[in-house]
């Protein structure tokens, strides 16, 4: 009987295990946010884990820096769907990335150093960027946006539950139940 639950009390716990993706998991990482460096609130040097929507790639013959509008990051490290934003930030990534995969609507979460600030035009106006050194970048799979259809219990269209295309569900990256598209 000990046996049996010793088993049971390690599955538990496996299924409690961080699904954090292995790029993400960095020591000392600092819950500094993109507000707080807009705010000139983080100190130069400070390791952060920041993520959001990419907005922009530009290459250079060293680096590759991705524009990105600020998000919320879940406990996994995936940036939340919110309509907010904490601001844009760039990320200076070692090396190409290929502007058509990192393109822009894409989620991508960054681990990397803060280094200072950049100023670089948004339309008109001049945006004073925080920057982050990239250690470890990933590019987020899209999620399958699944929705649930309910018909009507009775035949003349009133009953319990919702019409057609609305339902309990989940969208792009809700963190639970949400509402159709």
């Amino acid at each position: 009987m000990k046996r049996l639950w010793l088993v049971v009390n390690l599955l538990l716990l496996g299924g409690c295990a961080s699904r954090i993706p292995q790029e993400l998991r960095q020591p000392h990482i600092s819950r500094a946010t993109v507000m707080g460096a807009r705010a000139h609130l983080v100190p130069i040097g400070l390791r952060v884990r920041w993520g959001g929507v990419i907005a922009k790639v530009s290459n250079t013959p060293k680096a590759t820096w991705v524009q990105i509008i600020a998000k919320p990051l879940r406990h996994d490290g995936r940036p939340r769907r919110t309509s907010g934003s904490g601001g844009r930030f760039l990320a200076r990534v070692p090396g190409f990335l290929d502007p058509d995969v990192y393109a822009p609507g894409r989620k991508v979460t960054v681990v990397g150093v803060f280094s200072g600030y950049e100023k670089d035009p948004i339309g008109n106006y001049l945006y004073n960027f925080p920057v982050v050194r990239t250690l470890s970048t990933y590019l987020w799979r899209p999620r399958p946006v699944r929705r649930y259809g309910y018909g009507s219990a009775w035949p003349w269209g009133w009953g319990i539950g919702f019409g057609p295309g609305f339902g309990w569900g989940w969208n792009d990256d809700d963190d639970g139940p949400g509402f159709g598209p």
